[in-house]
């Protein structure tokens, strides 16, 4: 009986070794290697100090920053543990709402950030990414139209002039991956960035 356990037992242990502990640290150690910066985050510092990561968009409320696509994301309710609340790129709940375009939860919603975006700038014509969310919530980009959209609001509230902004918005998009893959997009966290060093100046 022991001679047909034991060459079970070696397998699983074995395995277990070799696809839970040395593959991934095989892994780690080559990533670490090739790509030092994405290894660990593509976090962003400022000051020393970690402000966020490039791969994962946060949420920008003042009117003196550019703001990134809606979040779909939620948390559990720490009022009530079998229901949940709103919480924007929520990295721990990756994931869209689900809604269907027929839902009445998503259509009241677009219709509101519709209206809050008109009275914003009701020149040009609204860009679909920013009252639609990604499908992961996490989306750390938005369009450069996106962009270009909410210049006037954030130099009116940065006194900036407008051509000033739009430059960084210039600066800022970044072309397909490849040259192929994607679309031109701009990160909202390094465009905030830039925008407060050059309000600083």
């Amino acid at each position: 009986m022991l001679k047909e356990i034991r060459p079970a037992i070696v397998l699983v242990v074995s395995l277990t070794l070799i696809t839970g502990v040395v593959y991934p640290l095989a892994m780690t150690a080559i990533a670490r290697a090739v790509f030092p910066k994405q290894s660990q985050g593509s976090l962003i510092e400022r000051e020393g100090r970690v402000v966020g990561s490039a791969l994962i968009g946060q949420e920008f409320k003042g009117d003196g920053y550019f703001h990134g696509r809606p979040s779909a994301t939620v948390a559990p309710d720490p009022g009530d543990s079998t229901k949940t609340v709103s919480a924007p790129y929520n990295a721990a709940n990756s994931g869209g709402s689900n809604l269907g375009p027929t839902n009445r939860a998503l259509v009241e919603r677009v219709q509101g950030e519709l209206e809050k975006l008109e009275r914003e700038n009701s020149s040009a014509e609204i860009p679909v990414d920013l009252v639609t969310s990604s499908a992961s919530g996490l989306d750390p980009h938005i369009s450069p139209a996106a962009a270009f959209f909410q210049v006037p609001r954030v130099a009116k509230a940065r006194h900036m002039p407008e051509d000033r902004v739009r430059r960084l918005v210039d600066e800022h998009i970044e072309d397909r991956t490849l040259g192929l893959f994607g679309e031109p997009r701009v990160n909202v966290l390094a465009l905030n960035l830039a925008l407060d060093r050059e309000a600083g100046r």
